[in-house]
């Protein structure tokens, strides 16, 4: 699993890393029991501190996707589908309502935003 940060954008390194992490759970490029990279390994790797690497899993820990066993590690927490699944929802019904305050704003209704959604889901099938 490659983990990218960048100093350049406005969300925090341990974001960055937490959400790179869910990512590859979510497409089951990290599956239940696979180990994680060591919290100094990866701060080392990515040139930042131990702490913000540590806050990620801490958080990753915290949401359900990933266990600590002490001396040995963080592993991928086993995950049932309904719960990838509404990991998803959220961002997804994130994503609306700033879609949809964007188009009240601008005057677009909602046929509109309907064909513009389904055109766009359609168009990358």
């Amino acid at each position: 699993m490659d983990i990218v940060v960048s100093n350049k954008g406005s969300r925090p390194l341990y974001e960055q890393i937490a959400d790179q992490i869910k990512g590859a759970i979510l497409r089951g490029e990290a599956k239940a029991g696979d180990p994680l990279p060591s919290i100094r390994s990866l701060a080392k790797a990515l040139h930042i501190s131990i702490l913000t690497v540590q806050k990620a899993y801490d958080t990753l820990q915290e949401e359900g996707f990933i266990e600590t066993t002490a001396g040995k590690g963080c592993y991928v927490a086993p995950q049932n589908q309904d719960f990838y699944l509404e990991e998803q929802q959220k961002k997804i019904e994130e994503k609306f309502a700033e879609a949809i305050t964007i188009a009240r704003a601008s005057g677009i209704s909602l046929e509109k935003l309907t064909d513009l959604l389904s055109l766009m889901y359609e168009e990358d099938e």
